[in-house]
């Protein structure tokens, strides 16, 4: 009962004109940014992290805005992928398989419904799985103390490299990069200066923001720079829509499946939107066996890994939320954000914050239903971006990023230093070293230390009390498991999606 009337205030907060507005606003521009190949959810929210600063948004406005970009990136992967057989982000590569095999016997119009059908059920699915057990998991997370959080961030970045890391040690080593960025400046319990160089501007440590939107959105810049990957693939033509009701009904069982193993892969971390997609198109093959016609155009391959991966962006934010450990790669830069803003994502927050956790919560509610009307009879809007040359929309994507970050401190040494992280990301893309555990160090490496730091003294400096507790050595040993996986499973998993997409 509790939980409904929380809802109910969270809609009180989404409904608000200009939260509304900001949703509507962030599905459009969210879907905008997910249909173009290489962007992403993660490049997005990062890009327009500095516009909400900039304008001095509330917590939960600026929240909102965030999500629904989120929400709306990850819906509007699957059009480059259906028209162009290129996947807008990682999770959108399983869409390819059946989407643009769809496309070409002419039914790409069909293909888009069905996507943007599936991504509704999949987001709502799992905006219901976030409403259902975030505030549990909340409520048992109350219970630990500081071995037990230590114990967890361990656990987090274990299994930061997941089943789909291409090299776990480049991720381990990633992650030890970030949590050595995080000490740079003065350490509050001590007075010392750590790694500042004498710089003034180190004192305070480096800025996430910097980091966030140098790491991805300038290294990307770089990246498109040196491929224009885009520039003269042939677009297949949308055509008339002729999607009946009994396809529909015939694919509704295939959704209701990838929305719920989505939205499980979603809450693990380190897992998130590829491996519901992978999972969900893989279990259907699997139930369809012979009678489907998986890689050549079958409906249900476009079903399957559309709900899959859109539950598991809301999946994702349960142990952002009640954890503070994002479960994906745009949560973590979510994560960021919110820290930014002097709120502690974790247990407390449901209590201490409880309209910006509900507000959002029930906004992406709503910006389900948004995105599904906007999808469907505006595809041919999205669909005209794919054919601007990207040497135009580029530079203008990397302008709003530049002016936002100047906004928000009016120093040239903070665009030095993004883009300083801009070439190093580069740099580290090229190398095959992932980012986004190099933004998880620097967002958890200080709460890491300080419940380290608790612990010890609480235990007079007996390390012993990191493993006293039955809950401690549990997370302990999913943690031992989470760093034996990958070398474990991780290969299989990585011979499968080639073997899928040869196949096609």
């Amino acid at each position: 009962m509790d939980t409904l009337n929380y809802l109910i205030d969270g809609f009180g907060v989404a409904l608000t004109p200009m939260n509304l507005s900001l949703a509507l606003m962030g599905a459009f521009m969210g879907t905008l940014i997910g249909a173009l190949p290489g962007l992403g959810p993660a490049n997005g929210v990062a890009i327009l992290i500095p516009l909400a600063f900039s304008l001095g948004m509330p917590a939960d406005s600026a929240l909102i805005l965030l999500t629904s970009v989120y929400a709306g990136a990850m819906y509007g992967g699957r059009i480059s992928s259906i028209l162009l057989n290129i996947p807008g982000d990682e999770p959108a590569m399983m869409t390819c398989l059946d989407g643009y095999p769809m496309a070409t016997k002419g039914r790409a119009s069909d293909a888009l419904a069905i996507s943007a059908i599936a991504s509704f059920m999949g987001g709502l699915i799992g905006t219901i799985g976030l409403i259902l057990l975030a505030p549990i998991l909340a409520k048992f997370a109350l219970t630990f103390g500081p071995a037990e959080y230590f114990a967890l961030f361990v656990l987090a970045f274990a299994t930061l490299g997941g089943i789909t890391g291409k090299n776990p040690i480049k991720t381990i080593l990633a992650a030890t990069l970030g949590i050595m960025i995080s000490t740079v400046g003065i350490d509050i319990s001590t007075g010392t200066q750590r790694y500042t160089f004498g710089v003034l501007e180190l004192y305070e440590g480096i800025d996430f923001i910097l980091a966030i939107v140098g790491l991805f959105a300038i290294s990307e810049l770089l990246i498109f720079l040196e491929e224009h990957a885009v520039s003269g693939r042939k677009m297949v033509k949308v055509g008339k829509l002729s999607l009946t009701l009994k396809e529909l009904i015939w694919i509704l069982p295939t959704t209701l499946r990838g929305s719920v193993l989505g939205f499980i892969s979603g809450v693990l971390p380190g897992a998130g939107a590829s491996l519901g997609s992978f999972i969900s198109y893989t279990l259907e093959k699997q139930i369809t066996g012979k009678k489907g016609d998986f890689g050549n155009g079958d409906s249900r391959g476009v079903a399957a890994p559309e709900a899959g991966n859109n539950a598991a962006s809301s999946g994702a934010l349960v142990p952002m939320l009640t954890l503070g450990v994002p479960g994906s790669g745009t949560t973590a830069v979510l994560l960021a954000m919110l820290i930014s803003m002097n709120i502690t994502p974790g247990p407390l927050m449901f209590t201490q914050n409880a309209d910006v956790v509900w507000g959002v919560i029930a906004a992406l509610l709503i910006g389900n239903f948004i995105l599904l009307l906007l999808n469907i009879p505006l595809v041919g809007v999205f669909v005209r971006l794919l054919s601007v040359p990207q040497m135009y929309l580029m530079p203008s994507v990397m302008m709003v990023a530049f002016v936002g970050i100047y906004s928000i401190s009016h120093s040239t040494f903070d665009l030095y230093f993004m883009i300083l992280f801009g070439i190093a990301g580069y740099i580290f893309r090229k190398i095959e070293i992932p980012l986004v555990p190099i933004i998880l160090g620097m967002l958890l490496g200080p709460e890491m230390e300080k419940n380290l730091g608790h612990a010890m003294i609480l235990s007079d400096g007996h390390w012993s009390i990191l493993w006293q507790s039955t809950l401690c050595k549990i997370l302990w040993i999913i943690a031992m498991l989470g760093l034996l996986l990958p070398y474990l499973v991780g290969p299989i998993f990585r011979k499968r999606i080639r073997a899928a997409v040869t196949e096609n």
